[in-house]
C-alpha cells in the first residue's frame, strides 16, 4: 500500500473541519442529531458534504445511528458519523428519542456551552464539531468508510489531538478558529488511520484495495500518473497480473474496474482544479489526461450533470447537493 494515495484524496476532496461546542450533559438526558444534510448549510455552508464527530471528554454514555442498537462510549473515545446519519446519544440505552437538537450556526463564538438532561452536576461533558469535504464528483474514501466509526484516543497522535482540540474548544483565543479547524482535520486522518489498520486481511472496498499488494499497486501507479495514457493491458503489466484476474480483483474490491475508477479520479482531480479558478478549461483538461476539451466536457458533465464551466461557477454547489 501506499500511504501517499490516502494523502492525496483527502486533499483532493478539499477536507476543511470546524469544532463549534461543548455539550455538558447530567444523568437523565438525551440528545438527537438530525442528520447532517438537513443542517449543512447552518454549520458549514458550501461543504458539499458533513459528517459529525465528538470528543468524549469526561464520563460515558451511549451512542449510535438513530435506530440502531447503541453502544457504550467512555472518556477518550472519538466517535465519527462519516455519512452525516442521524444518531443519539443518551445516558442510558433504553432511554427514547427526542426531537432532534439544532447545533450552532457556523461562527458562533467559544465558549458556547450546551447543557442537556437534568439540572445538577454534569456526568458527561463532550466537544462536537463538523468536518466537511466534497462528495462529488468523486470521493472514494467517504464511499468506503463505515456509518459510524468509534476509536479510544488513547496514547499517541489522536491522544495528543484530542487533549489538545479541548484546550482549544474551552477558550477562545487569537487563531483559535484556525488551530480548531486544523485539528478537526488532523484528528479525522488519524482516525481513518486507526480503522485501516484495524481492517481484517481480505476486507473489501477502497481501504482494502489500498492493503491489497496487487490492488494497491495499480491504485498507486493510476494516483500517480493519471494522465498516462493507460489501458487495462498497460495496468497489468506493470502491476504483474494479467488483465482479467486484475479487472476482476480491482472490481472486487474497489468497487469499479480500472480504467472506470480512472476517469472518476481524472475528473476529481479536475474538479478541484476547476474550483481553485485561474486555469484554462482546456488546460486542465490536458492536465488529467484529455487530448481536447470537448471530450473532458462530455465526461465531466456525464459524471456530475453539469458542464465544467457551469461547474467552475458554482463551485460545485449543485451537483454536491444530489
Amino acid at each position: 500500500m501506499s500511504p501517499d494515495i490516502l494523502s492525496e484524496v483527502l486533499q483532493a476532496v478539499r477536507l476543511r473541519g470546524a469544532v463549534f461546542y461543548r455539550v455538558e450533559a447530567a444523568a437523565p438526558w438525551v440528545a438527537l442529531s438530525p442528520p447532517a444534510r438537513e443542517i449543512a448549510a447552518r454549520v458549514m455552508p458550501g461543504a458539499g458534504h458533513v459528517m459529525e464527530f465528538h470528543l468524549v471528554v469526561a464520563g460515558e454514555c451511549w451512542t449510535g445511528l438513530a435506530g440502531g442498537v447503541p453502544e457504550r462510549a467512555a472518556a477518550g473515545d472519538v466517535v465519527v458519523f462519516p455519512q452525516g446519519d442521524s444518531h443519539i446519544f443518551r445516558s442510558a440505552p433504553d432511554l427514547p428519542a427526542p426531537p432532534p437538537n439544532l447545533p450552532p450556526e457556523a461562527g458562533t463564538g467559544l465558549p458556547l456551552v450546551l447543557r442537556v438532561g437534568a439540572p445538577g452536576q454534569p456526568g458527561a461533558r463532550f466537544v462536537c464539531g463538523y468536518l466537511g469535504c466534497d462528495a462529488a464528483p468523486f470521493n472514494p474514501l467517504l464511499a468506503a468508510l463505515p456509518r459510524m466509526l468509534r476509536i479510544p484516543a488513547g496514547e499517541g497522535p489522536l491522544g495528543e489531538l484530542f487533549r489538545l482540540a479541548v484546550a482549544e474548544s474551552a477558550t477562545p483565543r487569537p487563531g483559535g478558529e484556525a488551530l480548531r479547524a486544523r485539528l478537526a482535520e488532523l484528528m479525522f486522518v488519524e482516525v481513518v488511520r486507526r480503522h485501516l489498520g484495524s481492517l481484517p486481511p481480505g476486507a473489501q472496498g477502497w481501504l482494502g484495495g489500498l492493503r491489497d499488494p496487487q490492488v494497491g499497486r495499480a491504485l498507486a501507479l493510476l494516483h500517480a500518473r493519471p494522465a498516462r495514457r493507460w489501458s487495462l493491458e498497460l495496468l497489468a503489466r506493470e502491476v504483474g497480473l494479467s488483465r482479467s484476474p486484475l479487472q476482476a480483483r480491482f472490481a472486487a474490491l474497489v468497487g469499479h474496474p480500472p480504467m472506470r475508477y480512472l476517469t472518476r479520479w481524472r475528473l476529481q482531480v479536475a474538479a478541484g482544479r476547476l474550483a481553485q479558478g485561474g486555469d484554462k478549461i482546456a488546460s486542465i483538461a490536458l492536465e488529467v489526461g484529455y487530448e481536447s476539451e470537448a471530450a473532458f466536457n462530455r465526461a465531466f458533465k456525464r459524471l456530475t450533470g453539469l458542464p465544467p464551466a457551469a461547474w467552475r461557477r458554482g463551485q460545485g454547489t449543485p451537483a454536491g447537493r444530489r
